[in-house]
């Protein structure tokens, strides 16, 4: 296996891993219904994005597009690889303009709900539109991880 190869998987692994993983624990804190736990979650899933999921991106874009010249494979054209880094761009806007403000609200409507005692409207309303959003942000990865693996077209 080549050394970007190799850096190319750890990036997989460190950004899908973070994305379904912070999925999972963000909605096991939201079905348990403390408020004290859902702050806690939501603060910790903001910071794995930080911890994991952008050193993910950023080793991904780095050895994605240094194999891509190397290997010599074209950019443009519709191809399992433009297509992929379509469906990346996309997850990438849905990740900052949509998820990142979602995720920041979430901790300031939890910490409300913890004040409050239970979770308030405000969190639940912008919890749903996280869920659906994330769920975009995730099966799109996966999508492009089954494209990059079988190189179909």
């Amino acid at each position: 296996m080549s050394g970007w190869l190799a850096v190319h998987l750890i990036g997989v692994v460190l950004f899908v891993g973070n994305i379904i993983t912070a999925a999972f624990w963000k909605v096991r804190a939201d079905l348990g219904q403390d408020p004290v736990i859902v702050h806690g979650t939501a603060k910790n899933v903001m910071l794995a994005d930080y911890v994991f999921t952008l050193p993910g991106l950023a080793l991904l874009v780095a050895s994605g597009v240094t194999m891509a010249v190397q290997g010599g494979w074209p950019m443009s054209g519709l191809s399992w690889l433009s297509v992929s880094l379509i469906l990346f761009a996309v997850t990438g806007v849905i990740w900052l303009a949509i998820l990142i403000p979602l995720q920041r609200r979430m901790i300031r409507y939890s910490a409300e709900s913890v004040t409050a005692g239970a979770l308030t409207d405000a969190y639940r309303r912008a919890s749903r539109y996280w869920a659906v959003f994330g769920i975009a942000a995730t099966l799109l990865p996966v999508v492009i991880l089954y494209l990059m693996v079988a190189k179909s077209f």
